[in-house]
């Protein structure tokens, strides 16, 4: 009986139940439901309590009385253990998923790649025949099918439903032809690899009529959903002024047939916008397939807009649209063509690599659309993290009014009530456009206002040889070397109050400082949200009641220099500092937009830390691998500022914006110079904050300062020895590395490329975040309970744990170390406190 007790006791606490787990000694612990879920409790705080956090548990939780401490501390590393387990199941399964996904899109792409080289073969062997059997000069047929030519329907085509029809059929047949066959010779984008990691594969037309461009991959939403999402084009394509559907009726297979009236956007003040006529069919084919293809109607329609039809030129739409097709295990394969004619000989010459480039296409509408829909596929799961409580969709809405916004006021549509205004000076370098507060009902940015209305002052102009996301980033981060705050303040003070005027905010000093708060971040990081509070301080005690501080809302994108064809834009717009999710806009900023193709030995995007100091000495030099990488390229640069007014100051604002403009350009020409690559130019050692020393010094203190305490060296790379090389290893290590200060509130001074990845922030808003803000409660106790090892030693080492980014977002790392920075030149002058946090990984 005694053994047949064991046995069965054996049994028991050998199954698989989550409440059983070895103690320290080698026994099973049963744990009860009530036990279970008080623990649980603790470890959505804290998955890695300290002995100290161990105990106070037990002490606190009754039920937990009869656990030994180290019971407690295995239960937490089985815990950890089995969700590491969980997440890394989950993650392989996704990867699986995506490459079995992947691996049908190469597949069929090497099937239109073979059929492609077949055909070449065919015509080749053609032309041979013709040419040897040819006893005098030939007519030889050049052309080939891939030079697509689209006959172009006209509405007469489509006065009847079966006229319709057989237009969207060959539509489709056209369509299909581009998305899988050969129709067009495609060629991959440079830089764009495929794998289950990646957005798709991208293509663009390399010998068609018009520009085109083709992209394909995996999205983890259902077709119908992409299919409404893709069909809402305004909510995704930030060109798209409007998009009308004036008829609709149904087709075969369920499908339904819609007549398309669309206009976009003009990027500049230098060229016409462009509307267009279309057809678009959707249907569902035999393999579950859904399609959406679009082509161009010749004729007049333009719908209600017809008033401003004057400001647009009728562009063509060749046969375009999606083709979506449901994948195993959920999710989609989208195929996508954009190909379009934008009659490009009605611009000036400068801006024609705009009307006439695939790339362009491919950037701002094909890739942009497979984007959205992963941002979108990416929200959904709850991967994404948002800052200040803000949920996705109010997020993208303010991303669109400020985009929006910004459109409308670089192009002033005369059916929004804009209306240009003569210039006193005779002088054409400023355009400036007003509308009445009673037509600001029909913009997209109403401003309630008694009186008065919007004046925007706009201006565009040429770069040449300067990077524009180095120049967005510096705009960006430099708000001081460009912006007047008192008229911040001005435009600021005046959505609150119709009598507003320049001069009502003497009494408050901004100081130049700007903190940046980020709201959120596209999967790529190619756009980010945020809120700037630029600083004020009150000069008299009767003005101390009024807010000292102006926020602005912000949005920066186009910061990845190696993007192709991309335009950076930095836009923003003043906000009440409680702003509402319905909170109005009234959007000013700047767009860059490349001319021409960027050269592959771009400088580095972390070029941005040579910038302060180059305004101070002259230009700076990228440097890549050793020699001069100069940027060599043209641009478009148009700024834009909006300001209301009160109809008794429209002169005095308009006398102001346009010297204000004037002033910001001269700013943006002397950054212009300061930051364009020059092959003769200094290299300058780039400066951290006023305080610091140079990023080289201090590469140079870091990494002297570990080996002197640690005894082993900090970068083990061959380059690193002393120079740029060691910045360059520092700043492209794998570990995140960031400097704190020795102050009463610690707060970051510098981090490499890692910290700021897992910080989630910038150089600039890095020196605004204290030391203590990353850390949990475990985090700091280890950190303070070392501090005095710290400082007596110069060297600890922190057990691995939990820290968050200042976007929320929870960070595991294994190891911490932590070391004194010391001053070359006086090692009894400790500068800073080092910090690398090993193998760290959102969580």
């Amino acid at each position: 009986m005694a053994m047949v007790a064991q046995q069965q006791h054996h049994r028991e606490n050998s199954g698989g139940s989550l409440s059983k787990h070895l103690d320290a000694a080698g026994k099973y612990v049963r744990y009860t439901a009530e036990q279970v879920e008080a623990l649980e409790r603790v470890y959505v705080e804290c998955p890695k309590p300290s002995s100290l956090r161990r105990q106070q548990l037990i002490r606190e939780c009754p039920i937990l009385s009869n656990i030994e401490p180290k019971q407690i501390k295995v239960w937490f590393q089985n815990r950890r253990c089995r969700e590491k387990q969980r997440k890394e199941s989950t993650r392989l399964q996704s990867v699986n998923r995506k490459l079995n996904a992947m691996n049908k899109l190469l597949m069929e792409e090497n099937d239109r790649l073979q059929k492609q080289v077949s055909q070449l073969v065919c015509e080749n062997g053609f032309m041979k025949q013709h040419l040897h059997s040819a006893t005098g000069p030939t007519a030889v047929d050049a052309s080939c099918e891939s030079a697509v030519t689209t006959p172009r329907h006209s509405l007469g085509d489509a006065s009847n439903p079966a006229g319709l029809l057989s237009i969207a059929e060959e539509t489709l047949a056209e369509f299909l032809s581009k998305a899988t066959g050969t129709a067009v010779d495609w060629v991959q984008m440079p830089g764009m690899k495929p794998g289950p990691g990646s957005v798709g594969i991208f293509a663009i037309s390399q010998s068609c009529s018009g520009v085109a461009a083709r992209a394909c991959g995996l999205v983890g939403l259902e077709p119908i959903k992409i299919a409404e999402i893709l069909k809402d084009r305004s909510s995704w394509f930030r060109d798209c002024r409007s998009l009308e559907v004036f008829t609709m009726f149904p087709a075969g297979n369920g499908g339904t047939i819609e007549m398309l009236y669309t206009q976009t956007y003009a990027p500049t003040t230098l060229a016409p916008a462009r509307d267009f006529w279309t057809l678009r069919y959707t249907t569902t084919m035999e393999n579950g397939s859904l399609v959406i293809c679009e082509r161009s109607l010749s004729g007049t329609g333009a719908g209600p807009n017809a008033a401003a039809a004057s400001q647009f030129v009728r562009a063509e739409m060749l046969p375009s649209g999606y083709l979506i097709r449901p994948c195993d295990g959920g999710g989609s394969i989208i195929h996508i063509v954009d190909h379009l004619n934008l009659e490009a000989w009605n611009v000036p010459e400068v801006l024609r690599p705009l009307y006439e480039s695939s790339k362009v296409v491919a950037q701002r509408t094909t890739i942009a659309a497979l984007k959205y829909i992963r941002q979108i596929a990416q929200e959904t799961s709850g991967e994404v993290v948002y800052g200040l409580g803000r949920q996705p969709a109010v997020l993208r809405t303010f991303s669109q009014k400020l985009s929006r916004g910004f459109n409308d006021a670089i192009n002033g549509f005369n059916d929004d009530g804009w209306s240009l205004l003569n210039c006193n000076d005779n002088a054409e370098d400023v355009i400036i456009a007003v509308t009445s507060a009673k037509n600001l009902t029909s913009s997209s940015n109403t401003i309630p206002m008694v009186g008065g209305g919007i004046l925007c002052a706009k201006a565009s102009m040429l770069l040449q040889n300067v990077p524009p996301a180095v120049l967005v980033r510096f705009l960006r981060e430099h708000r001081s070397e460009w912006a007047d705050f008192n008229v911040d303040a001005y435009a600021a003070a005046s959505l609150k109050s119709t009598y507003a005027y320049p001069g009502m905010r003497d009494h408050t000093r901004f100081t130049g400082s700007q903190i940046i708060m980020p709201l959120g971040q596209t999967i790529e990081y190619e756009e980010m949200l945020e809120v700037i509070r630029l600083e004020g301080h009150s000069l008299s005690h009767e003005d101390a009641f009024m807010p000292r501080d102006i926020h602005l809302l912000q949005l920066c994108t186009g910061i990845d220099e190696s993007a192709v064809g991309a335009c950076s834009e930095l836009i923003f717009a003043p906000i009440d500092e409680m702003f509402p999710d319905d909170a109005q806009l009234l959007p000013s900023g700047f767009r860059i937009i490349p001319l021409d193709s960027k050269p592959d030995s771009l400088t580095s995007h972390h070029k941005t830390l040579d910038l302060t100091s180059s305004l101070e000495v002259g230009p700076t030099v990228g440097n890549n691998n050793g020699k001069n990488a100069a940027y060599s390229g043209r641009s478009i640069l148009t700024i834009a500022f909006q300001f209301p007014f009160e109809s008794s100051l429209q002169d005095n604002v308009a006398t102001m914006a346009r010297q204000y403009v004037r002033s910001v350009v001269s700013s943006v020409q002397r950054v212009a110079m300061a930051i364009s690559p020059s092959e003769t130019g200094p290299v300058v050692g780039p400066k951290i904050s006023p305080a610091s020393p140079e990023a080289l010094t201090l590469a140079h203190w870091i990494c002297q300062s570990y080996s002197y305490y640690v005894g082993s060296e900090l970068l083990r790379s061959t380059d690193s020895a002393s120079g740029e090389g060691l910045l360059k290893s520092l700043w492209q290590h794998q570990d995140a590395i960031l400097c704190c200060s020795l102050k009463a509130v610690p707060v970051f001074t510098f981090a490499n490329q890692a910290g700021l990845d897992m910080l989630e922030t910038t150089l600039v808003s890095l020196q605004d975040i204290p030391l203590e803000k990353i850390f949990d409660d475990c985090g700091r106790k280890a950190l303070f309970s070392e501090f005095a090892k710290i400082m007596q030693q110069g060297f600890a080492q922190l057990p691995g744990g939990i820290c968050m980014s200042i976007m929320g977002r929870h960070i595991s790392y294994e190891q911490a170390f932590v070391w004194k920075v010391f001053a070359a030149e006086d090692e009894t002058t400790v500068h800073c406190l080092a910090f690398s946090f090993v193998n760290w990984s959102f969580v």
